[in-house]
């Protein structure tokens, strides 16, 4: 029963609906405060993840390889496109204002934090492997906030990424009984830190810092465990 997946796709649908709600009695000067504090979180979730890298050249190799794939993919345009679609139509069901290129961008990131970041998707297949909720469990409690306050600026659309995150989530945790086995903890160690440079480039978007690419990142997280696999089992063997 993927109970963890359930929690947290329910924590996101319910932040974007009571952010909708409650954001004519949120002032901005809150909202801009506590979102800086929700891009901290999300800087120190990476660190502690990228903390677990053990082998560097390949997680760093995957993050520009992954990365150089999804610009020629144009995997940020077709995020960005598809954001400003999403958009225009829940603006034109609910009869309002169609979202500015900065609300376009701040639902691209939002997409990234809640359906692509390392610890939702490691989270999905150790829930699906193991068992254990924890993981996403503790992530909706973060999720639960972030998404109302997002959704105080962009409205309940925030509610429509529960859809895409719960089928990226509960594929990872039905596929995880093949993928688990398969791998090593080195491995899995270089996937969490891999995941974790890219919620620390979400949490700088978040702060407004630096407009990082992330939706051209994630390629990244599928390349991270073979690569991972290939240093360790014929490239440091050579080297030694």
């Amino acid at each position: 029963m993927p109970i963890g997946v359930i929690c947290n796709v329910l924590a996101v649908a319910l932040g974007g609906v009571l952010g909708a709600a409650l954001k004519r009695h949120i002032g901005e000067a809150f909202k801009d405060k506590l979102n800086m504090i929700f891009g901290l979180c999300s800087m120190a979730m990476g660190i502690a993840s990228i903390v677990l890298m053990e082998n560097m050249p390949a997680v760093v190799f995957s993050l520009i390889l992954g990365t150089a794939v999804g610009i020629w993919l144009r995997l940020g345009e077709r995020f960005e496109s598809g954001a400003a679609r999403v958009q225009g139509l829940f603006a034109r069901l609910s009869g309002g204002a169609t979202g500015s290129d900065a609300q376009t961008a701040a639902f691209i990131t939002v997409i990234v934090l809640f359906c692509a970041s390392g610890t939702g998707i490691y989270g999905a297949i150790v829930s699906g492997m193991s068992g254990d909720h924890s993981i996403l469990v503790s992530k909706s409690i973060l999720d639960l906030f972030t998404s109302m306050i997002f959704a105080c600026s962009l409205g309940a659309v925030v509610s429509v990424i529960a859809i895409p995150q719960l089928c990226i989530f509960l594929a990872l945790f039905f596929l995880a009984r093949f993928i688990y086995p398969l791998t090593t903890p080195a491995m899995i160690n270089d996937f969490k830190a891999c995941g974790g440079f890219i919620m620390l480039a979400t949490g700088f978007r978040i702060i407004k810092v630096k407009m990082f690419p992330t939706a051209d990142m994630i390629p990244a997280m599928i390349l991270v465990m073979p690569l991972s696999w290939l240093w360790a089992a014929w490239i440091l063997p050579l080297l030694a």
